[in-house]
């Protein structure tokens, strides 16, 4: 009964979404045989000011990128 619990930065559409849901769901069927009505996946979206490497956000790396472009 595999949970599969995924945190991704948000950003993504429903689409997406839909689509990493189900390729969790392939993989844990065909690596250790799971039921697809004994897996369940959590997609849980963190805002992008939530989540940070090396002392930077995710925001913050996106703003500095855009601000490099214009330059």
């Amino acid at each position: 009964m595999p949970l599969i619990d995924v945190s991704i930065a948000e950003g993504r559409t429903p689409e997406q979404l839909r689509e990493l849901t189900a390729a969790l769901h392939r993989a844990a069927e065909e690596s250790v045989g799971a039921l697809p009505e004994n897996t369940t996946v959590i997609i849980r979206e963190v805002p992008t000011t939530h989540w940070s490497k090396g002392n930077q956000t995710i925001a913050e790396r996106q703003q500095a990128a855009l601000e490099q472009e214009r330059a």
